[in-house]
C-alpha cells in the first residue's frame, strides 16, 4: 500500500526569495495559475523540482540522492509539508518523523526537555506517550547533563543528536531524514545508521536524502536520482548509485594505469613507478570490483633509514576513506629499517606483501 504519492510536482522559487513567499508573490502564483500569460513568466525565477512523480510503500526503505542542488532538499520539505509545490499533488498517510534542518521544530529558549514534549505534540503524541519514550530518547541523544539547559547553548551537534532522537522514537510510521546527520559524529552517524534499520525492520516507512553512497547503499533498497530538479532515475539502489557515480568517475582513471616518476629527487626515498594489477599480474586500467586489483608501489631507498612507511590509501567514489595499508617496520627503535636499494610493496587481495628488489648499490 502506497504511504506517499508524489503527482506531477514541481517547485518554484523567485530568485533570492531563501524560504517565504510575500502576499504579492502569493496573488501573483494564485492568479497566474488561472490566467498564464503568453509572454515567458519565469524570468527572475528558478524551478527547484519539475513534473516529480513517484510512490513509496509502507515498510520501503527510499533514498533520493543527486548532485548539490539536483531538489533532493526541496523535495523532502515539500514531503515535510514544510512548503507547498507550485504544481502537482503530495498524499502522505501516516504519521512522519522529520529531521531536515538543525532546530527544525525546536524553540531555542525552551530547554531540552521542554523541547522534547514540543516536538512530540506537534507530531500529534499525548504526553502520556512523550514520556513513556522520554528517558529512551534522552539516553539516545547522550543529553541527560543538558537535557535541562536550553537549547540555544546547545552545539549544532548537540542539536543533531536531539532532533533525530525525538524524530525516530516517537513512533513515526514515515521518517524522513535529510543530510543533517553529517554534522554528529562517526559513532553517532553509525547509531542513526542502526536505528533507521531496525525502523524499516518494523515495517516503518524510512526516506534518507544523502551524499554518502556507503549510507545510502547499506539503508535502502531503491533510489530516486535528481538531475536539475528532474527526476533522472527511480530503481535499486546499486542501479541508482551506478548511475549518480558515472560522471563523477568519468575520466577519474583515464589516465594510465602505470605511474612514473617524472623527475628525481634529493629526499632519502624516493617513489619511482606506482601499477595497478590485475590479480593475473598484468597491468590493467578496469578492473571487475568482485574480482579484486593489486597495487604495486616501486620505491628507492638512498640512504640507511628506519621507521620507513609506504601507505596505500583507498577511497571510494564520494571521497569516503575505505581503507588504509601501511609497509611499517615493525621496531623503528631498532634500526632494522631499509638499508639503501630498490624496493616494491604489493597490496594483493587485501594483504600487504614486500619483497627487496636486487641490490644495486
Amino acid at each position: 500500500m502506497a504511504v506517499i504519492s508524489v503527482e506531477h510536482v514541481s517547485k518554484r522559487y523567485r530568485k533570492g526569495q531563501v524560504s517565504y513567499h510575500t502576499l504579492r508573490e502569493d496573488v501573483y502564483e494564485l492568479t497566474g495559475r488561472l490566467f498564464r500569460p503568453t509572454r515567458k513568466d519565469d524570468e527572475g525565477h528558478i524551478w527547484a523540482l519539475k513534473d516529480v512523480s513517484f510512490e513509496v510503500n509502507q515498510g520501503e526503505r527510499l533514498g533520493i540522492i543527486g548532485a548539490n542542488g539536483s531538489g533532493k532538499t526541496t523535495l523532502l520539505r515539500l514531503l515535510a509539508k514544510v512548503t507547498k509545490p507550485t504544481s502537482g499533488r503530495i498524499s502522505i498517510r501516516g504519521r512522519m518523523g522529520v529531521l531536515i534542518e538543525i532546530m527544525a521544530g525546536f524553540h531555542p529558549d525552551l530547554t531540552g526537555r521542554e523541547n522534547v514534549y514540543l516536538n512530540g505534540a506537534i507530531m500529534g503524541m499525548s504526553q502520556k506517550e512523550i514520556r513513556r519514550k522520554f528517558d529512551e530518547i534522552v539516553a539516545f541523544a547522550e543529553l541527560e547533563e543538558w537535557i535541562d539547559t536550553p537549547i540555544k547553548r546547545y552545539s549544532s551537534g548537540m542539536n543533531v543528536r536531539l532532533g533525530f532522537a525525538v524524530a525516530a522514537h516517537l513512533d513515526p510510521e514515515i521518517l524522513l531524514v535529510d543530510e543533517v546527520l553529517a554534522v554528529g559524529d562517526a559513532s553517532f552517524q553509525r547509531k542513526c545508521l542502526r536505528k533507521m534499520d531496525s525502523a524499516a525492520a518494523e515495517g516503518r516507512t524510512v526516506i534518507l536524502v544523502s551524499h554518502s553512497m556507503g549510507a545510502v547503499s547499506t539503508l535502502t533498497t531503491r533510489s530516486i536520482l535528481l538531475d536539475k530538479g528532474s527526476m533522472a532515475f527511480d530503481g535499486e539502489t546499486s542501479d541508482a548509485i551506478l548511475r549518480y557515480a558515472a560522471p563523477v568517475n568519468a575520466g577519474r582513471f583515464a589516465a594510465e594505469p602505470v605511474w612514473q616518476a617524472k623527475c628525481r629527487t634529493t629526499h632519502p626515498i624516493q617513489i619511482n613507478c606506482v601499477r595497478l594489477l590485475a590479480l593475473d599480474g598484468s597491468v590493467a586500467s578496469s578492473f571487475d570490483v568482485e574480482q579484486g586489483l593489486s597495487v604495486q608501489v616501486e620505491y628507492e631507498v638512498r640512504t640507511p633509514i628506519s621507521g620507513a612507511v609506504v601507505s596505500i590509501n583507498v577511497h571510494a567514489s564520494d571521497g569516503a576513506h575505505v581503507v588504509s595499508l601501511e609497509d611499517t617496520d615493525q621496531d623503528r627503535d631498532a634500526l632494522l629499517g631499509r638499508q639503501p636499494g630498490f624496493y616494491c610493496a604489493t597490496v594483493m587481495g587485501g594483504s600487504f606483501a614486500v619483497c627487496e628488489f636486487e641490490n644495486r648499490r
